[in-house]
């Protein structure tokens, strides 16, 4: 079964390939969308079958396709051949009560799952792999009922176990630092198989280190002789590019 594993970085090497829901955790001072890039380009990757549904609220297509591009990867290509199945949800519609946002969710849920079962349809043996680019943005289009978005998120998560796909979400850490909407971001941890977080570096700023950012392999080591060969957490730093990004252990780069 294909995943996340072999691609000759750093992070590839540090994310487990049996991983089914990936939350990666970002802030301000350290954006972490081009993981969601790097993950999205190697979910479109190779001939293996799989693909990717993106459920775009922070941006356009047109920015993906631009960013993608640069990276090797046409999104134009891979979304006319139904590779790629892209949602884009920046005029997500909201409602005046719970009920209706709930009916908006559920449709979208819809969506997806016809997507996944599309890719199953096509006999693919790679996995497909579900994104949801801010699921912070997702909170506030659903008039910040956090409920509904929960729900959702659990129907996704079921999508993992019933098929053969994966969930990749991106929060924004620093929003839920109150204790009033924290209940999003700890569900997220819990739900998770592995957590990325993107960090700035903890001595400031470097010409040539955009920050610092760390794997929590959370479910995936489960026994004993796999926690004695493989690492459970992996901190390493990174410097993003225009056409990809760099990963090097501190001090390591010359």
């Amino acid at each position: 079964m294909e995943g996340y594993g072999g691609g000759g970085d750093l992070l590839s090497e540090a994310m487990c390939s049996g991983a089914r829901v990936v939350v990666v955790e970002d802030c301000v001072d350290a954006p972490g969308a081009f993981v969601l890039h790097l993950l999205l380009k190697r979910a479109l990757a190779g001939g293996g079958g799989g693909g990717a549904a993106l459920l775009a609220l922070a941006q356009p297509f047109s920015h993906y396709d631009r960013v993608l591009r640069k990276m090797g990867c046409n999104l134009s290509v891979h979304r006319k051949s139904e590779r790629l199945h892209f949602f884009d949800l920046q005029s997500f519609p909201g409602g005046t009560s719970g009920g209706g946002i709930a009916d908006s969710l559920a449709q979208l849920y819809n969506g997806v799952r016809r997507a996944v079962e599309a890719n199953m349809a096509k006999e693919s043996d790679g996995r497909f792999t579900v994104m949801i680019d801010d699921v912070s943005l997702l909170e506030v289009a659903a008039n910040g009922s956090a409920d509904d978005v929960l729900d959702f998120l659990h129907y996704c998560v079921t999508l993992t176990s019933e098929m053969n796909c994966s969930l990749v979400v991106l929060v924004h850490e620093d929003i839920y630092s109150s204790e009033d909407g924290v209940g999003l971001l700890l569900h997220l941890r819990y739900i998770a198989d592995l957590v990325i977080r993107a960090a700035p570096l903890s001595t400031g700023l470097a010409a040539d280190v955009h920050g610092q950012l760390s794997v929590v392999n959370k479910g995936m080591m489960l026994s004993e002789q796999r926690l004695a060969k493989g690492q459970k957490v992996w901190n390493f730093h990174f410097k993003v590019k225009e056409n990809g990004t760099e990963f090097f252990y501190p001090g390591s780069r010359h």
